[in-house]
């Protein structure tokens, strides 16, 4: 059974810089696409940043490009997502997402198959 537990979310000020873990389990992931989404109270789940477990290949919303890295360690079968020059409308639930198949489209959240539980990230102005 796929477990993902993410961490490292916190109450920062706007310009600082945060670092998310998601650490899964449950299976060999050498294949397959992680993803972080995040959802704001009152907004709907949205696609930030993804990459393959195979190639490192890395994909970001635009919102986030140059702000937000995303890496992954194989052999800890841990991903991250390095934020950097928060900013207060980045404030949301940080959830990270394991999508089996490398075909479809990246951003589309329905086609993950297993999820973390989120944390929550909050910049304050």
């Amino acid at each position: 059974q796929v477990q993902l537990v993410e961490s490292g979310g916190g109450l920062v000020q706007a310009g600082d810089s945060l670092r998310l873990s998601c650490a899964a389990s449950g299976r060999a992931f050498s294949n397959g696409i992680m993803g972080w989404f995040r959802q704001a109270p009152g907004k709907e789940r949205e696609f930030v940043a993804g990459i393959t477990w195979s190639t490192g290949r890395e994909y970001y919303t635009n919102s986030v490009k140059g702000r937000f890295t995303i890496s992954r360690d194989n052999a800890k079968s841990t991903v991250y997502l390095q934020m950097n020059s928060l900013k207060p409308e980045d404030t949301a639930a940080y959830y990270c997402a394991y999508k089996v198949s490398l075909s479809g489209v990246i951003e589309a959240r329905e086609k993950y198959d297993h999820w973390g539980q989120g944390t929550q990230v909050t910049v304050s102005s």
